[in-house]
This record gives structure tokens, C-alpha cells and sequence, in this order.
């Protein structure tokens, strides 16, 4: 009987982390974007939305460590594979209760950029979150998702509304 339960590619037969082989791989094009959502008082999004953050202007901040972070993906994760990056964004959007961050990453390369993604989208929720604790300590980080990945061999994912 064959086994179809799907296998962890960075770990090896005997159950050690790996880093996983792309050499085989062909070079593609690849996007991955991923989201983060930071729930906040009214009054703290209004203080940012105003640009009155006692630190200074949060959404710039947050960009720039987010595209840092994206770049430094496998400085912080210990088996993704360096990549260089063609593009790299964060965005940042006020909702009903608080900041949507959405962070887009391309390269051309053998292995995905999810993992810069979501990398970005986490550090600029939490530079936010650090940008603003002096006022509102009671922030929540959450939804760090990612929202849709192209190439490769597994080609397209897009997340389902309910997932």
C-alpha cells in the first residue's frame, strides 16, 4: 500500500531539519502576497490616521521594516533559501478597527517567496505595534496569512474567503 500522506520538505528521512535541494528546480517567476491585520482603539487609529504618533509617521515606519524584513527573510528563518528579490511592498490600509497590512514579494529563482512575504507583513505589524504601545497597549496582531502565491511548480494558490 502506498503512502499519499504528504512529506515535510525540510525535514530528511531520519526526521532532521533540512534545508531542501532546489538545484533541480528551474528559475521562474514568483509573487507571494501575504496580509496581517493590527486591532486597535479608535482613538489610536485616529492618532495615526492624523499623523500625531508620539514616534513619528507609523505607516512609513512600518513600510521600510517590512521591505527590510522581506529582504533579510533568511537571515530569520534558518532553512529558507537566500533570494534576490525584484520587488518588494507593504501596504497599509485603516479598516473598521484598526490596520490591514498587505506585503507583496517577486523574484526571479528556483524556490518561493511566500516566506518574505509573510516575513514582511509580521514585522510591519509588529513595527506598528511598537510604533503606538506608549498609547495602546491593548493592540492585537493577528490574521498573518498568506493571501495568494504564483509559479513554480505548484503554480497558482489563491486563499478561499472562508479559509
Amino acid at each position: 500500500m502506498q503512502d499519499d500522506t504528504p512529506r515535510l520538505s525540510h525535514v530528511n528521512e531520519a526526521g532532521e531539519a533540512r534545508m531542501v535541494d532546489v538545484a533541480g528546480k528551474a528559475v521562474t517567476h514568483r509573487r507571494a502576497v501575504a496580509g496581517a491585520h493590527v486591532a486597535m482603539r479608535p482613538e489610536t487609529l485616529a492618532m495615526i490616521a492624523e499623523g500625531r504618533a508620539p514616534k513619528g509617521d507609523v505607516f512609513a515606519a512600518a513600510r521600510l521594516a517590512g521591505i527590510m524584513a522581506a529582504k533579510r527573510t533568511s537571515d530569520l528563518i534558518p532553512l529558507c533559501h537566500p533570494l534576490p528579490l525584484t520587488h518588494a511592498s507593504v501596504e497599509l490600509e485603516p479598516d473598521a478597527d484598526g490596520v490591514r497590512i498587505t506585503a507583496t514579494c517577486e523574484t526571479d529563482a528556483k524556490t518561493g517567496v511566500e516566506m518574505e512575504a509573510l516575513t514582511a507583513a509580521s514585522i510591519a505589524a509588529l513595527t506598528l505595534y511598537d510604533m503606538c504601545k506608549a498609547v495602546d497597549r491593548g493592540m492585537v496582531i493577528g490574521e498573518v496569512v498568506l493571501l495568494s502565491k504564483e509559479g513554480g511548480a505548484s503554480g497558482t494558490w489563491t486563499r478561499e474567503e472562508d479559509s
